[in-house]
């Protein structure tokens, strides 16, 4: 029989409380341990992410209405490992699928410019922020000439306006 550590017995005890509440919604982790997360915050996330998809899809169909040719971008950039490799897929457990899309940048897009092509990669952000790691991937992409350009899209300042950011000239730090 093993013993349990006492912090551990209040953490799971604490958690049951929780569970016995009417705001919070218990589901269990990987490890068995029960999880308790507020009715309110899994509403806002929902609606965040629904959000997030719908001005993913607003910048994708504004940008093919500027002669770019866009489609999902399905890989990611191992850092430690220095390559490009195929995007994990999420496993949404309500639909019972797994879900495409986790690559980093969004999308990839193409235009015939005179006899060559040019390739960018654009990442949707609604505020315009990107986390460390997404930077170091950005830098990633240019120093290995994946792509010529990162845009970053966001909304602007007038209702329904999106800004493209240039990765280049808005963090020119990481190419001086």
């Amino acid at each position: 029989m093993q013993k349990i550590n006492k912090e551990h017995k209040e953490k799971i005890m604490k958690e049951i409380e929780k569970a016995n509440n009417e705001e919070y919604e218990t589901s269990w982790n990987e490890k068995g341990l029960p999880v308790s997360k507020k009715k309110s915050e899994i509403q806002k996330g929902k609606q965040s992410r629904a959000q997030g998809a719908k001005f993913e899809l607003k910048v994708r169909t504004e940008l093919e209405s500027q002669g770019w040719i866009m489609d999902k971008w399905t890989n990611n950039v191992d850092l430690e490992e220095n390559k490009i490799v195929k995007a994990k897929r999420k496993y949404n457990p309500f639909k019972k699928m797994l879900v495409v899309g986790t690559g980093f940048p969004d999308f990839i897009a193409f235009k015939k410019v005179n006899k060559n092509y040019e390739i960018i990669g654009v990442e949707s952000k609604m505020n315009g922020t990107l986390s460390k790691i997404e930077k170091e991937k950005c830098v990633w992409y240019l120093k290995n000439k994946i792509f010529s350009k990162i845009l970053i899209a966001k909304k602007g300042e007038k209702r329904g306006e999106i800004e493209h950011l240039d990765f280049k000239e808005r963090f020119p730090k990481f190419f001086a």
